[in-house]
């Protein structure tokens, strides 16, 4: 198998994992959880996971769009994305995929949608638009029809919002805070290059847990977007290694 089959096959893999435990966390949570003081505290530690595999999820919907999940398959990466996005929050591939691009386009800059040119350091307004950017009426129509059939095969309306929403929402916090502000927050430093991006100096276990290397990795991804996010922090380090080839 050649290396691009084999990076095809380890983001396949991943992604399986991510998506089974999602799912299995997802309908045995909203469908049977019971409520009692015993088990209040395991549904918070539940929603801080679903929450991390539900940034999982936009993660891999993402190499989707730029064709890293399965090279050379644009199908089957618009299909993996589409599921990808819809189970987390109701959000449509299509509608995502070239404001992405424009993205990448021109990070940080005026046409940037991910970007907040009138206060490129203010998090909350830049959070405001970037919410109001995404999440559309389409989405909440998909949410609601959801919740609904949820609710018809038995669910309550409470594990519903405790076990869906919540992540979500989490998750929609640690994508922007770590994959979108603190990247391409202006600072007292500036940008190494046009892509006006920048990592950060956490470990790759913390990275893994912020924002599956999206955050401390993040210049590495805008230099190679078509690098997988799994390959991200071994990217670094070979960057690195050329640069100083005594270390290693």
């Amino acid at each position: 198998m050649t290396r691009e089959g084999d990076g095809a096959a380890i983001s396949m893999l991943l992604a399986a994992v991510i998506g089974v435990a999602w799912t299995v966390i997802h309908i045995g949570a909203i469908f049977f959880w019971e409520w009692r003081p015993s088990t209040a505290a395991f549904a918070v530690v539940l929603v801080l996971v679903q929450a991390w595999l539900s940034t999982g999820l936009f993660i891999v919907a993402h190499d989707c769009m730029h064709g890293s999940f399965a090279p050379g398959r644009p199908r089957l990466n618009r299909v993996v994305g589409t599921l990808c996005l819809g189970a987390y929050a109701g959000l449509s591939y299509r509608a995502l995929y070239p404001k992405h691009h424009a993205h990448h386009a021109a990070p940080g800059t005026d046409t940037d949608p991910d970007f907040n040119p009138a206060a490129p350091r203010h998090l909350g307004s830049w959070f405001l638009r970037f919410f109001l950017g995404y999440y559309t009426h389409a989405q909440i129509v998909r949410i609601t029809v959801a919740a609904i059939l949820y609710l018809l095969l038995g669910a309550s309306l409470l594990n519903i919002v405790v076990f869906w929403a919540v992540p979500a929402l989490l998750a929609l916090g640690q994508l922007f805070l770590f994959g979108t502000y603190l990247p391409h927050r202006h600072g007292a430093t500036p940008f190494a290059d046009a892509h006006n991006a920048r990592g950060n100096g956490l470990s790759p276990l913390a990275s893994l847990a912020t924002c599956f290397h999206f955050g401390t990795y993040h210049h590495e991804h805008h230099l190679s977007p078509a690098t997988p996010w799994w390959r991200l922090p071994g990217m670094k380090r070979s960057s690195e290694r050329r640069v100083d080839p005594g270390r290693g």
